[in-house]
């Protein structure tokens, strides 16, 4: 654990409806901390906007702090929404399948229903993945405007995690291309060796890309006899998710109908 980044959270901690300022003495008294270590602390965060300098001598929680509730609130209206949808979909497909947002360069698993098979025996709930070589992440990649996509490459480099892991900025744009023709992405090995997954992305009632889902499994297969019906399934999830979030397609030719059978 990294002890300062305690202090912080401990520091935010103390806030609360009965006592929403604070003086940096008593701050320093709560937490048992010196006064110095305190006010850098408090700097700090308000140089981010989570605290704000009030009334001389007291802090308060800053503006920074109801931006990120309210995209917690958003994150979960969404799993809220999701979650019936992505059940059913691991249910016919019998892989893991993940409900992720964009969190900066990265994609944040904010719902996971696992499969038995899965190499990693604990929850992705949590984790964090590049959006270059995840299928999660290139869906969202994918609709980004094309300057956007240009200058994540530029600022992280394409990091290599794999054989398989795009990281040439010309490849990763005909990727990118193939993605958005053929409705989904893919990801061969390219994150996690022996790992296969395919994912789309979810839009709201203003259009806007807010999410993706992906399913993600062992078998390779995923990715080669069972793609085109898996492909169909999660486009119809995505699909239908968009659809509780608001979303209505542009025309109906773009709506995915999904046949009765099983994608298993």
């Amino acid at each position: 654990m990294i002890k300062s980044v305690l202090k912080v959270l401990d520091i935010l901690g103390l806030f609360s409806a009965s006592e929403p300022r604070l003086t940096l003495a008593q701050i320093s008294e709560r937490l048992r901390i010196p006064k110095s270590t305190a006010y850098n602390l408090l700097s700090t965060l308000q140089y981010r906007g989570f605290i704000e300098k009030v009334d001389n001598d007291y802090y308060a929680l800053g503006t920074a702090v109801i931006r990120l509730t309210q995209v917690a609130r958003v994150n979960i209206e969404l799993r809220d929404r999701a979650a019936p949808l992505l059940r059913e979909m691991a249910d016919s497909c019998r892989e893991s399948v993940y409900l992720t947002v964009r969190e900066g360069d990265y994609v944040l698993y904010i719902y996971a229903l696992e499969s038995p098979r899965r190499l990693l025996a604990r929850s992705a709930v949590g984790d964090l993945a590049p959006l270059h070589c995840t299928a999660a992440g290139k869906a969202i990649l994918a609709y980004l405007p094309e300057e956007e996509i240009a200058a994540y490459a530029r600022r992280t480099g394409l990091p290599v995690f794999t054989q398989a892991t795009l990281s040439d900025p010309a490849a990763l744009r005909a990727e990118m291309e193939a993605t958005r023709s053929r409705g989904y992405s893919l990801d061969c090995q390219e994150h996690e060796v022996g790992t296969f997954c395919v994912g789309v992305p979810i839009f709201d009632g203003l259009g806007r890309l807010v999410a993706s889902c992906s399913i993600s499994g062992i078998d390779p297969q995923i990715v080669g006899e069972r793609l085109e019906e898996l492909g169909m399934l999660i486009k119809y999830t995505a699909q239908e998710i968009s659809r509780r979030m608001g979303y209505v397609p542009a025309s109906p030719s773009h709506v995915v109908l999904l046949t009765p059978q099983k994608a298993g």
